[in-house]
């Protein structure tokens, strides 16, 4: 860790740093701290600081100093775009090392709790029952104070603070409902969109045909709030998401583009939406603005839940052959199926005409198979052996930094094991 970061470019950081008031740490130290307790599986920055006494790789690292946690926390916050923008260098440096090859890659994405309990989720009906609940409270509350018998105030009843603390309550739900409402109606003009669309092209269809399509004529969206909408007053980012193992919590959607033969993360995100078939072709994004002296990608593996046909010609677009499933697999397959023979291509096919017959080849199904073995186990490694589980800050651009900050430490933990 000490010789990648001493190798890193920090003038981004040391830049902002202002020469008055009391000398700070270097900014070499601090990162090297976060880094090396990301990649060692310490995250919280009171931690961090208790290994900086308690840790020998700690103390070499911090070079015998001890920043405390306040410190630590600051400089996470403050410099997390930079540290965001320091991937790519780790890339660079993997692939001057010889173990970083492009080639074949893997994308998939991992559920990952936020900050936030999703007990503190605050749905848009039972927001209206608690603002007329409140209200009448606040009523009660001033008529019991400008009355001037008060005998009817129970003892230890401070009017002002019960007032205050409603009306804080009262400001919380407004914003919440306003936040309801925000995304209900970006909700609506999406649905308005997709509705205008079908409608266009049924008619469309009735106007060549001639005939009327089966079928009604598809609903229009319904404008506003559902009752059921609802805002996590911890994290309002962040979203209730269904898990692996069954049931909900309030969750990000963690993405990553893995290399096949190191295992290397070279491309990540983070998400609200839990669906990941509208993530690839961002990820792809990425991928494509990646440094012309890493490589070039030559394969993508994908599971079904990335499969459209609109993201099959977006990776022939970005000259990347798309590996994707069509539709789940069986557990057990039949032996005519397993060694059925491979239908022949068509003539002149379109991206989509030419992905199917290749998944079903032998070659195809061996490539295919890699999927498993490659996303999958960093995935593992960096939740049940690293242990982070959930995302120490808040709000969609810090869980996205955090991600890099992650996927970095464990892409300079893995090239050290392949370097050696």
């Amino acid at each position: 860790v000490v010789e990648v970061v001493g190798g890193f470019d920090l003038r981004a950081m040391t830049g902002r740093y202002r020469g008055s008031g009391q000398a700070s740490y270097h900014p070499q130290i601090l990162l090297g701290i976060i880094i090396y307790g990301y990649a060692t599986g310490v995250f919280s920055s009171r931690k961090l600081e208790r290994a900086s006494y308690d840790s020998v790789a700690f103390r070499v690292i911090a070079a015998n100093e001890h920043p405390d946690h306040d410190t630590i926390a600051a400089f996470r916050r403050r410099f997390l775009k930079q540290i965001e923008g320091l991937f790519v260098q780790v890339l660079v440096l993997a692939r001057e090392m010889g173990v970083l090859k492009l080639g074949t890659v893997a994308l998939d994405g991992t559920k990952i709790h936020a900050n936030a309990s999703r007990h503190s989720a605050l749905s848009y009906e039972h927001a209206g029952k608690i603002e007329v609940q409140l209200k009448a409270e606040v009523a009660d509350l001033m008529a019991k104070a400008e009355a001037a018998d008060r005998a009817d105030v129970a003892d230890g009843m401070s009017i002002p603070d019960e007032l205050a603390r409603r009306e804080q309550r009262l400001a919380a739900i407004a914003r919440a409902k306003a936040t309801i409402e925000a995304r209900a109606k970006a909700r609506h003009a999406r649905e308005q969109a997709g509705y205008e669309a079908r409608q266009a092209a049924r008619e469309a269809k009735t106007a060549a045909s001639g005939k009327k399509p089966r079928g009604g004529p598809p609903a229009p969206p319904v404008a506003g709030p559902l009752p059921t909408d609802q805002v996590n007053l911890t994290d309002e980012a962040s979203r209730i998401m269904p898990m692996a193992g069954g049931g909900f919590d309030q969750c990000y959607n963690a993405q990553a583009v893995v290399a096949a033969d190191s295992l290397l993360v070279i491309a990540g995100e983070v998400v609200q939406a839990p669906n990941d078939k509208q993530q690839l072709e961002p990820m792809l994004n990425k991928i494509a603005e990646l440094p012309d002296v890493l490589g070039k990608v030559d394969d993508l593996l994908a599971d079904n839940g990335y499969f459209s046909e609109g993201n099959v010609n977006a990776c022939a677009a970005a000259e990347i052959g798309p590996v994707i499933a069509m539709g789940r697999e069986a557990h057990h397959p039949s032996l005519s199926e397993r060694f059925a023979q491979s239908p022949p291509p068509p003539e002149n096919p379109d991206p989509l005409e030419a992905m199917d017959p290749r998944l079903k080849t032998p070659e195809g199904k061996k490539l295919y198979a890699l999927r498993k073995q490659i996303p999958e186990p960093v995935f593992g490694i960096i939740k049940s052996v690293l242990g982070f589980r959930q995302f120490l800050l808040r709000g969609l651009d810090n869980v996205r930094g955090e991600w890099s900050l992650v996927t970095m430490a464990w892409n300079i933990k893995r090239m050290f094991v392949l370097a050696a």
